[in-house]
């Protein structure tokens, strides 16, 4: 998963650029760039690290520009270091930086086509810099450079790629250049503000990066949608994919996205909330005399839901878990052994939440399991008498394909298993998941419109269709025991 962003101003944009990365930073914690357009050059800085790291003084003062975009990422597919930072850049044709949220899925059928009928060399192992070469082939097979020949190319980009994807993209001469898959996996929106010199516009993963640079939220991007700003400021816009269908990743609304944000007209505060409802709701049914003194959440993700199943229940709510905020988010930290140390350098309990109390504690989903069985026992060891886990979200029984790096299916708690084996697995007393359709009316219902998801990871369905022997290339990459193998 990442963050990106794009900005066509009126004065330099590297520094709306940081602070946009910087209201992005839970996205990706592994690495960050910015690229700015300035006359007939392109500036790209970038390393690993989080935005505050990676940007200094001299960096910044480097990227002049009223044209530019920012990437922050976390690693995905196995593709780890410096070489595979956002954004990349290509001199052929014009001069043109991409930064990408999400995963191809025919990243390596493309990469054969780049090389021997594009003609173009591919440099890292990552999808972004194979989808950044197919989207310039397609743009220099358009011989002109005009706003209607960059969205024939994104059409070609769509006709070719397959997966989910958003993205931010500056084209020298040209302007600002971002599309979104068309299924709409991935989040994209459009703002504007006003000013004085005309109008300034902004591209990003969520609403909250254009609310702290003052943009106005025009709408979401629509699924095969390419979107031109030029270096004028016009805004041109059109859906060129042949066919599209609205199926946005509902893991935004569980875990990724920002409570404070909006995506495809949904308040991901509103959502979590209704999902909290929904979720004591079910407890009712099952468990109409049950003993629960307290509901804690698991910070941070799961307060909403939280706070809402204790309204349903009529139980109160307690914050049991003091977070350490420097560090990273574990669900992203990149190997096993690393988020088993950091689920107790990041939360301490508050043991008199605990003492003699049984407690429901709260969390947005449940993945490897790895943090969830950590947290039954810190909760014992506080002296909880009984210890219950509830999940804002279903059972995580298959890999998210299309930009979330979840691992093989063999490494999540719940494949292959029932929910007793799971409880038993993680040692509470009691575990209870959010039921699928309930969990995709709570986010339909800020957005009536919205018909379908992709709810891969719950139910298997993968909206884009997948190839024979894919699973098998992926868990190659993804599980924790390659990953180790790779650093090694």
């Amino acid at each position: 998963m990442c963050g990106i962003v794009g900005i066509v101003g009126n004065q330099n944009v590297a520094g709306q650029l940081y602070d946009g990365l910087t209201v992005l930073q839970h996205r990706g914690q592994d690495a960050a760039g910015i690229a700015t357009a300035h006359g007939t050059r392109l500036r790209v800085e970038k390393g690993n690290g989080l935005v505050r790291d990676v940007f200094d003084e001299r960096r910044m003062a480097l990227l002049r520009g009223r044209i530019g975009i920012a990437h922050v990422r976390y690693p995905t597919a196995g593709s780890e270091g410096t070489d595979e930072a956002q954004p990349f850049y290509v001199n052929s044709p014009y001069g043109i930086a991409l930064a990408h949220n999400g995963n191809l899925i025919n990243t390596e059928a493309l990469r054969q086509q780049v090389f021997e009928a594009d003609r173009r060399n591919i440099n890292t192992d990552s999808d972004s810099e194979v989808l950044l070469n197919v989207f310039a082939y397609e743009l220099d097979a358009q011989r002109m450079l005009t706003p209607e020949a960059a969205i024939r190319a994104v059409a070609g980009v769509h006709r070719r790629c397959k997966g989910g994807y958003a993205v931010v993209s500056v084209v020298l001469g040209l302007g600002l250049v971002a599309f979104r898959d068309p299924h709409g996996i991935r989040p994209l929106v459009l703002g504007k503000r006003s000013h004085a010199e005309g109008e300034e516009y902004i591209v990003a993963s969520e609403s909250v990066a254009l609310d702290v640079l003052g943009f106005e939220r025009v709408r979401d991007v629509a699924p095969g949608e390419a979107v031109v700003i030029t270096e004028r400021g016009e805004l041109f816009a059109e859906v060129c994919a042949t066919t599209t269908q609205q199926t946005p990743c509902i893991f935004e609304y569980v875990y990724f996205a920002r409570p404070d944000s909006m995506i495809d007209n949904v308040s991901v505060h509103k959502a979590r909330m209704r999902m909290g409802q929904k979720l004591g709701e079910k407890i009712l049914r099952l468990r109409p005399d049950h003993d629960i003194d307290t509901i804690i959440p698991i910070p941070d993700t799961s307060r909403d839901a939280a706070l809402e199943i204790s309204n349903v229940l009529g139980v109160k709510y307690r914050e049991g878990f003091v977070k350490n905020r420097y560090v990273g988010r574990t669900f992203i930290m990149p190997g096993q052994g690393e988020r088993v140390k950091s689920v107790r350098r990041k939360l301490n309990p508050i043991h008199l939440e605990f003492r003699n109390r049984v407690v429901l504690l709260v969390d947005d989903s449940i993945v490897r399991g790895t943090t969830s069985q950590q947290i039954v026992q810190m909760a014992r060891d506080a002296g909880a008498r009984k210890v219950y886990l509830a999940s804002a979200a279903p059972p995580v029984r298959h890999p998210n394909i299309y930009g979330i790096d979840m691992p093989a299916a063999e490494e999540l708690v719940a494949h292959e298993r029932s929910v007793e084996d799971i409880e038993k697995h993680l040692g509470c007393d009691w575990l209870v998941y959010q039921d699928l359709e309930d969990l995709e009316a709570a986010v339909r219902e800020g957005n009536p419109e919205l018909k379908a998801f992709d709810s891969s990871c719950f139910n298997g369905h993968y909206v884009t269709g997948i190839e024979p022997g894919y699973f098998e290339r992926i868990q190659q990459l993804r599980s924790d025991e390659a990953k180790n193998k790779r650093r090694a």
